[in-house]
C-alpha cells in the first residue's frame, strides 16, 4: 500500500509499506478514508520528540471502513463505517475501567522508552513515535486498530466524513479540556485557535460557559473562532497586553477557567518567548512555553487551569504562581473512549460540526504538500484532509 512515511526532521515522503494484516485476534483492518494533519505531528516532524525512525508511517487522525476482522471481534463487523480515537485502548486495564483511556497498561510495548522520563507509560498511539509504542500511522490506504471492538465507533448515518473525522482526536482532546474546567456560567480564555482549540471553544459553550475568549494571532483562525464557536478574540501580537486585555474583559479579575491549546512550539512577542527560542534552537529544552506561561499569570485566583498542549521539558515554570493563586490544574492526553458517543450525539444533533476545520483536501500522494501548507500555515489553512484511496 501507499502511506507518508518519516525519513527525518522535516522529511516526509510517500512510500510502498507492506500492507497491514491480522496479528492478534482482536484486531481490525480499516481502508482510511480520511485521514488528517495534527499540530503536535509537528513536533516530532521538526525534531523535538525523539524515537522516530525512517521509514515510520505517521498519522493519528482517522477514520474508514472495516475490511476485516479478527476471529474474536465481536461488535464490529466487515462493511462498518467507524471512527478511531488516537490512542490505543484495551478496555480492560485499571485505567481503561476508570476512563483514563490514554494511560492504558496495556497498549505501549515500549516502556522503557517513557518510564524513566515520565516515571510511567501512556497507551500507544498511532504512527507516534517509538516511545509511544511505534504503531504504524493512519496517512496510509490500510491501518491496524489492535483493539477493534473498544477502539472503533461507528458512525451514524447521514453523517459525511468532515463531520466525524475530528472526533478521532482534535474534537475529543477539546472537549475533555473543556470538561476539565467549564462550570455553568463561566467566562473561559483559550489559547490556541488551531483544531483543538477550536473545539475547546464550541466545547465550553456547549458546557455551560457563559463567554469564550480566544487568543491567537492569524486572523483566519481567529474569523473561524468567532464565526464557527461564538467566541470573543484577542490578537496578541496587536495588543500590549494578553494579560491587561484579559483584566480589562473581565472586570479585573480574569478569566474563571484558562486552556492551553497550543503546546511545546508557542510563539509571542515577550523576552520569555525570545529566550525560549534560543535554548529550544540549541536543544536545552523541547518547549517554548509563552501560552502556558501567559494562562497561567492571566487565570483568576483560585481558577482552573486546563492543559492541553503537549510538552516535555519546560525551563522558567511558574510553580510559585500556580500555588500562591491557588489554581487547579488538569491534563491529559485525551481519553476519547470516554467522549467519543458523547461527541457523536453531538454530531448526529447538529451541535457539534467540525466540518469547517476541513479547509484543504489532498490526495494521499500530495500529503507532503499538505503538511508543508499546515506547517507554515499558509493559505487560510485548518487542517489538510488526505483522500488515501
Amino acid at each position: 500500500m501507499r502511506a507518508l512515511c518519516w525519513n527525518g526532521v522535516n522529511d516526509l515522503r510517500v512510500e510502498t509499506v507492506p500492507d497491514p494484516g491480522i496479528v492478534n485476534p482482536h484486531d481490525v483492518i480499516l481502508r482510511v478514508t480520511s485521514s488528517t494533519t495534527c499540530g503536535s505531528d509537528l513536533h516530532f516532524i521538526d525534531g523535538y520528540i525523539p524515537t522516530m525512525r525512517a521509514g515510520d508511517v505517521i498519522g493519528h487522525e482517522f477514520m474508514g471502513e472495516v475490511v476485516e476482522t479478527g476471529p474474536e471481534v465481536r461488535n464490529i463487523k466487515k462493511g462498518d463505517r467507524v471512527v478511531v480515537p488516537s490512542f490505543i485502548c484495551c478496555g480492560q486495564c485499571w485505567f481503561c475501567q476508570h476512563d483514563l483511556w490514554s494511560l492504558c497498561d496495556n497498549t505501549n510495548p515500549n516502556a522503557e522508552l517513557q518510564e524513566p522520563l515520565l516515571g510511567g507509560t501512556t497507551a500507544g498511539i498511532y504512527g507516534y513515535t517509538h516511545a509511544f509504542g511505534g504503531y504504524a500511522g493512519a496517512h496510509a490506504q490500510y491501518v491496524r486498530v489492535p483493539y477493534g471492538d473498544i477502539d472503533c465507533f461507528k458512525v451514524p448515518d447521514g453523517l459525511r466524513d468532515e463531520q466525524v473525522l475530528f472526533l478521532s482526536d482534535a474534537a475529543p482532546t477539546g472537549y475533555m479540556g473543556a470538561d476539565f474546567c467549564v462550570t455553568p456560567g463561566a467566562t473561559v480564555a483559550v489559547w490556541g485557535c488551531g483544531g483543538v482549540g477550536l473545539m475547546a471553544q464550541r466545547s465550553a459553550y456547549l458546557l455551560g460557559a457563559e463567554r469564550v475568549i480566544a487568543i491567537d494571532r492569524f486572523p483566519e483562525r481567529l474569523a473561524a473562532a468567532r464565526e464557527h464557536c461564538g467566541s470573543e478574540t484577542i490578537d496578541y501580537s496587536s495588543v500590549d497586553s494578553v494579560l491587561d486585555t484579559l483584566k480589562e474583559m473581565t472586570g479585573g479579575r480574569g478569566p474563571d477557567a484558562c486552556i492551553d491549546a497550543v503546546g511545546m512550539e508557542a510563539h509571542g512577542t515577550s523576552l520569555m518567548a525570545k529566550y525560549d527560542v534560543v535554548k529550544q534552537a540549541l536543544r536545552l529544552q523541547t518547549d517554548r512555553g509563552e501560552a502556558l506561561r501567559e494562562a497561567i499569570m492571566a487565570i483568576r485566583k483560585g481558577g482552573t487551569l486546563s492543559i492541553l498542549g503537549v510538552y516535555g521539558v519546560m525551563d522558567k515554570f511558574p510553580i510559585g504562581v500556580i500555588m500562591n493563586k491557588g489554581l487547579t490544574v488538569k491534563t491529559a492526553q485525551q481519553h476519547g473512549q470516554k467522549y467519543m458517543s458523547r461527541l457523536l450525539d453531538h454530531a448526529r444533533k447538529g451541535e457539534l460540526d467540525a466540518s469547517f476545520l476541513a479547509t484543504h483536501t489532498f490526495s494521499l500522494e500530495d500529503a507532503p504538500r499538505g503538511y508543508d501548507m499546515f506547517k507554515n500555515k499558509q493559505d487560510g489553512i485548518l487542517r489538510a484532509v488526505f483522500r488515501p484511496n
